[in-house]
């Protein structure tokens, strides 16, 4: 038995329609974390599709609820071999974004996976249930192949990744002999380009907070009250316009990124960011000044706007309305303390006459993480992707997005290495959303080498 002959099985398993019919019966189950009354779905993936697979995989397999009121139950399964090859950690996770089914494109269902020429439609497709199931299958065609994986393995499935990862951080904290491992090997989030392997070693953390200015009860007649009254709005408008400039450049001095390393800017010189197909088309003015645009996305800190409102936008009247309220929030790169984030906007604000903006931070905050891209973990994946691909992997220290990363490199302290099996024009969290074909095939490859890498003597860990 062979590492080709492993490689040839998973093309086989994805040529034949097995992979699609997998991928088919997990999208099939509405696991809409947002959603209160979708939590028996929660519970449904894990228990009655998730656990049953990897139990005939010899996992022992175990559902804990989570100790948050707000999150999803979690899976954790355990595969021991031997006290004398390496221990890897992977993860997942089993819940989606809303629907939207009535937004999607005609003839398209969210809960169905609709095949179009390359692409693949449907809800978790890419976010996140095509990416774990891609790693098991290729975990398991190993297994199948040699007997024996080789390596020890623990797996964690969580179901509130799309509503901030609630419990993760204190679970996995409660239960660290659980999650002992050598390295943590997973996949989320986007591939540089949709041909083009890809792996990253952490990510940008977000911050989420809410501008709010209260003004008094109830809107008054404009051609009344107009010139007399204050327009939280305009109010709203110009504090804004004194936290970021125009063309998107951070004003807020406390917010704006560390220098990067030599190490993290020689690694992003050779990247090139696109989204591939049906993907925007990149703003070269936007942003901080004097960054490349790999610089801007995965080196620096950003804010953006994710929702503002005053009046009544969806029937608007003459009349001056009575508060403005702005959804924002911060990416945010290692050397960026979020702690600080909200106590420098108010001095900030205050400072510039806005005193009558109220602010309220979000509880959970994604930390930043980052591994050098020189870590002998790093280069170990990378030299066993290549040896699968005709292609060079483009290496990222971050992702540009957010994970619950620092649940697993600063709570587990383990290193933590991510293969992306998605790209940029996905449309995760919108209607729409889908795969591509040929990036899928392409990812079960590579996984299925790295598995069997993982396997072979004189792997790092031991």
């Amino acid at each position: 038995m062979s590492r080709n002959e492993a490689i040839s099985r998973i093309e086989s398993y994805f040529d034949d329609g097995t992979f699609k019919t997998d991928l088919a019966r997990r999208v099939a189950i509405r696991t809409e974390s947002p959603i209160p009354k979708s939590r028996p779905q929660l519970y449904r993936y894990l228990i009655d599709e998730i656990s049953p697979y990897l139990e005939a995989m010899g996992f022992n397999c175990e559902v804990f609820d989570n100790p948050s009121n707000d999150g999803g139950p979690f899976l954790v399964a355990r595969r021991y071999e031997s006290g004398n090859v390496p221990t890897v950690m992977t993860y997942g996770h089993g819940d989606v974004v809303r629907g939207y089914d009535e937004q999607w494109r005609e003839g398209l269902n969210p809960w169905l996976v609709t095949e179009e020429g390359e692409r693949w439609y449907g809800r978790g497709t890419a976010d996140n249930k095509g990416q774990h199931t891609i790693n098991l299958a290729a975990m398991k065609t190993v297994l199948e192949t040699r007997g024996q994986l080789g390596f020890n393995v623990v797996a964690l499935i969580e179901t509130g990744e799309e509503c901030g990862s609630p419990g993760l951080k204190d679970f996995c904290a409660t239960h660290k002999e659980l999650f002992e491992a050598d390295v943590f090997i997973a996949s989320d989030g986007p591939r540089l380009q949709p041909d083009i392997p890809t792996i990253f070693m952490g990510s940008r953390g977000v911050f989420n907070f809410t501008m709010t200015i209260r003004l008094r009860d109830g809107s008054h007649h404009s051609g009344n009250w107009g010139g007399l009254l204050a327009n939280p709005g305009v109010m709203m408008a110009h504090a804004l316009a004194t936290i970021v400039d125009a063309k998107g450049q951070i004003l807020v001095g406390a917010w704006k990124s560390k220098p990067m390393t030599n190490s993290v800017r020689q690694a992003l010189a050779k990247l090139k960011v696109g989204g591939g197909d049906g993907s925007p088309e990149i703003d070269p003015e936007w942003g901080e000044p004097g960054m490349t645009a790999e610089e801007k996305v995965f080196g620096s800190n950003t804010f953006e706007i994710r929702a503002l409102e005053t009046g009544n936008p969806r029937n608007p009247v003459n009349a001056i309305p009575p508060s403005a309220v702005v959804h924002g929030h911060l990416r945010f790169v290692v050397g960026s303390d979020p702690e600080i984030f909200l106590p420098t906007l108010r001095a900030h604000l205050d400072d510039h006459g806005f005193d009558m903006v109220e602010l309220e931070a979000e509880p959970d905050i994604m930390r930043a993480t980052r591994l050098d891209p020189d870590h002998p973990w790093a280069r170990w994946v990378v030299k066993s992707i290549e040896e699968t691909s005709v292609h060079v992997v483009a290496v990222l220290p971050n992702l540009g997005g957010s994970l619950p990363n620092d649940v697993f490199a600063d709570v587990l302290d383990l290193p933590t290495i991510w293969v992306p099996h998605s790209y940029a024009g996905c449309s995760q969290h919108a209607p729409n959303e889908h795969v591509l074909a040929p990036t899928c095939r392409d990812a079960l490859r590579i996984m299925t080498g790295l598995w069997w890498d993982l396997g072979e003597p004189g792997t790092l860990a031991k």
